[in-house]
């Protein structure tokens, strides 16, 4: 910078004429998901299971037990499974993962109406926790835009460790770095708002109309997590219950026609119950012939949705009794799913705006 600074011009605001370029005054909203890989092949989504499975917000073993486990078994087997799941779910035309494609058009979605409502003042993007777009290089995309100030917003209604707060360590490790950092503000989970619970029970009644049958139960399923991870504090299962019992009262049905559990266990150590394939396989052997299953706790539909559930657990419905089973997708980037989306961004840019 020019040694020689005209105070006078200073205070007037007027910069030297060397003055590097400050862009600045814009806002940033970051939606955040958990992640998808890069392909369905061993290599893709051997990168991608590492990554995960690394994360000590996931898996809280100790690490001298857990990286045996992890590098000489589930990172030498897994993949190749797993990528045979994704293959059965993968969008084909954007060769990418539907968690992805799903979350892009949120994004696209979201940053048509802020427009409506600001203008060019605020720039929204989306990243993943796992694999790309990464959050990093998407933080720093937004201040590259001139966002002096980031909205993050979580895409998980219920808060657990193993998801809200570590897409916000994530976030955070990247501001670490920098010398400017911007103002953050994080949106917190949602699982109780009524904007939300309205939007999944709209959507719920509109997919179920359309069914040729009546549900005899409708079945709740939450991504479960290890039990121990309640015993040492964390509110997920409580979240998920208040989430459940509220839909469950907007829709009127008795607790034995409106059940809840969680799916998605892996390993030998005791989850979240009741198990959902577990319920689902018991609820076919005790002559339930018409299920839903619904989703609630996913922003976007994914594997654990339209493979497990979708998948697995229709299979496991119709080999032990069952006839009619349905999956009712998650909000995705409906107008009920973009509602709530739009109901938080613009409820957390209060004074920003």
């Amino acid at each position: 910078m020019n040694e020689t600074v005209n105070l006078a011009d200073l205070r007037q605001g007027v910069r030297p004429v060397d003055h590097p370029t400050v862009r600045a005054g814009r806002i940033g909203v970051l939606l955040l998901n958990l992640g998808t890989p890069e392909g369905t092949g061993y290599w893709p989504m051997r990168r991608y299971l590492k990554e995960f499975l690394s994360d000590r917000r996931v898996i809280e073993t100790p690490r001298l037990l857990w990286w045996p486990i992890l590098n000489l078994i589930i990172l030498t087997t897994r993949p190749g499974r797993k990528g045979r799941d994704y293959a059965t779910i993968w969008n084909n035309e954007r060769d990418e993962g539907p968690l992805k494609t799903i979350t892009r058009a949120q994004a696209e979605d979201l940053a048509r109406h802020l427009k409506g409502i600001a203008g060019d003042k605020v720039s929204v993007d989306w990243a993943m926790r796992y694999g790309k777009p990464e959050v990093r290089e998407r933080i720093q995309a937004l201040l590259d835009q001139g966002c002096d100030r980031i909205l993050l917003v979580p895409l998980y209604p219920q808060y657990s460790a193993a998801t809200s707060a570590t897409a916000c360590d994530h976030a955070f490790r990247a501001l670490m770095e920098m010398r400017w950092q911007p103002t953050v503000r994080v949106s917190p989970p949602y699982h109780d708002d009524p904007v939300y619970i309205d939007a999944v029970v709209s959507s719920m009644k509109r997919d179920l109309a359309k069914l040729p049958f009546e549900p005899e139960v409708i079945l709740v399923s939450f991504h479960g997590v290890p039990k121990e991870y309640l015993l040492k504090g964390d509110p997920y299962h409580c979240h998920c219950v208040k989430t459940w019992r509220l839909m469950r009262e907007a829709f009127g049905w008795p607790e034995d026609r409106f059940r809840m559990s969680f799916q998605s266990r892996f390993g030998t150590a005791e989850w979240l119950q009741p198990y959902t394939d577990k319920t689902v396989q018991a609820l076919a052997e005790g002559g339930i012939k018409r299920l839903a299953i619904v989703a609630p706790g996913f922003s976007a539909d994914c594997l654990e949705t339209l493979e497990e559930l979708d998948g697995e657990n229709r299979e496991i419905f119709m080999h032990h009794g069952g006839e009619q089973f349905a999956y009712l997708p998650c909000l995705n980037d409906s107008e009920d799913g973009m509602r709530v989306i739009r109901h938080i961004a613009e409820r957390e840019l209060q004074g920003w705006l």
